[in-house]
Parts: structure tokens; sequence; C-alpha cells
């Protein structure tokens, strides 16, 4: 798979539909130990989700973490800083496969982040570890990768035309293990597993609005390997486009994406 480069102003068109899932994961998170919360949020991207932690914990320490310079750019203007309760958030350089806790922390979260990370169940012993007693390590991950926007894309990456420049660049089938796989993992570290999934039925406006949506996240890594040939990327825009507009039909109120999120939420005895 491709490290893709990002782009925050295209990530952020969907803003609204793309930050209701953290919402939804951090409604089912429990109190937290520390009256003055240490909080990471892994693969914060621009900011605007952990900007959300801040509200439900205003008094914490938070630090939004990502690998994409552009990301971080956006995040230090947008959302660092002092926060209304006391408490401060800010961001930081870091590789989520490699990133361990430098101090305890009451916790841990990442929104749409873990599916681009191989192998990233096996980060859990070292960030349970990382977590005060009663601590929470918590994320949401798109569980799609059967859905015609993905399987479309890889079978148009696979065809004689391309498959050249993009064999292998884009997210496997393996990326997201099972939901009873998660459960599995956490639970044997001792923690109390709350996993579960949502079907989103996004409804999106505008023209070609799903080609729109997938330019913000999963098809990044095509659009980073043919950047140095913009006809290239263009001819394979044009193709995936149509095959987009086939599969989701729009409707007089826009058209519908459905979008299935897994949830995860762990807490560590106390």
């Amino acid at each position: 798979m491709t490290t893709p480069a990002w782009d925050p102003a295209q990530y952020l068109r969907h803003a609204g539909h793309r930050g209701r899932p953290f919402a939804d994961l951090l409604a089912r998170v429990p109190a937290l130990p520390g009256d003055r919360p240490r909080i990471a949020d892994l693969g914060c991207g621009p900011g605007n989700v952990t900007a959300l932690l801040a509200e439900r914990w205003p008094t914490a320490r938070i630090t939004g973490y990502d690998n994409s310079p552009e990301m971080l750019d956006k995040a230090h203007v947008d959302h660092e800083g002092p926060t209304a309760g006391g408490g401060h958030l800010d961001f930081a350089p870091a590789d989520v496969r490699t990133w361990t806790p430098a101090e305890p922390h009451d916790l841990i979260v990442s929104n749409a982040t873990l599916q681009w990370v191989p192998g990233h169940a096996d980060r859990f012993p070292d960030w349970i570890a990382g977590l005060r007693p009663g601590g929470t390590l918590a994320f949401q991950v798109p569980d799609n990768i059967d859905a015609p926007l993905h399987t479309l894309m890889r079978d148009l990456a696979g065809t004689p035309r391309w498959r050249d420049r993009l064999a292998g660049v884009l997210r496997g089938t393996d990326s997201v293990p099972a939901p009873g796989t998660y459960l599995d993992r956490l639970t044997r570290l001792g923690c109390t597993a709350d996993v579960w999934q949502t079907t989103y039925l996004h409804v999106l406006t505008g023209p070609d609005p799903v080609l729109d949506w997938v330019k913000g996240t999963g098809l990044r890594p095509a659009l980073t390997a043919l950047a140095d040939d913009p006809g290239a990327r263009d001819a394979f825009l044009a193709e995936y486009r149509e095959l987009l507009r086939a599969a989701y039909p729009s409707a007089p109120y826009g058209t519908v994406l459905p979008f299935r999120r897994l949830f995860v939420v762990a807490r560590k005895p106390a």
C-alpha cells in the first residue's frame, strides 16, 4: 500500500458526515479516571474532530498525532491552544505504527485511521499498558472494504491499463479485522470491550459526490501514485467516475452512500 499524500481541504469537504461517527464513538466512552485527563488522538488529521475531545473533556491535556505535514499544519492553525475549561490542545508528528505513550493516558482515541496501519491490533498491548487504571482505548474504522466504491477502485486498478502503475497501491481487503477479532484481542488483554457496527446512509449532493468523497480518503494512494502524471491521473478518475455513477445512482434529493463503520471501546480495569 502506498503512503498517501493528504489534502486537508478535500478531506474537510465532507466534514459533517465524517465527524458524526466520532461523536457517536465518544458518546460510548465512559468516565475517565483523571480530573485533568491526558488524551491522545492517533491520526488526528486536520484536527476538526480532535477539537470535539476538548468539548467533552474541557480540562484535558490533548495531543493529536499524525504523520501528514499538511494535516498537521491545518490542525495547528485552526485548533491548537488553550481550551475553554483550562485544558490545552496541541498537535505533533508521529507514526501510529510505532507510537507508544510516554506517560500514563486516560484515553487513547483514533478516528478512521487504523485501517491505514497494517497489523494495528499488534499495537494494542503497548497502548493498553500506557493507560491509567480505568482508562479507555476507543476507535472507529471504516468497515466497508467490500463496498462498490472500493471493489470498483481495486478492479479498475487491476486492469491491463493500470496494473503496472497501481499494483499493490490500494488498501487491501484484510486492512480491518473482523469485529470478533478486536473483541478477542482486547478482552485477552484484560479489558472490557464494547464492539459494534453501524451503517450510515449518507445523502451526498453535488456533481459526482461519491467520487468527491473518496478523493479525500480511500482514493488517496492512487492519486499519490499518479501525481507525477496528471494525464494518467485524470484518465483514471474519468473511468472510475463512470463506474461510480452506475453503482451509486442519483435521486432527486441527492446520492445515497451506504457506509459501514466498526466501533471499539475498550476499558482497562480500574
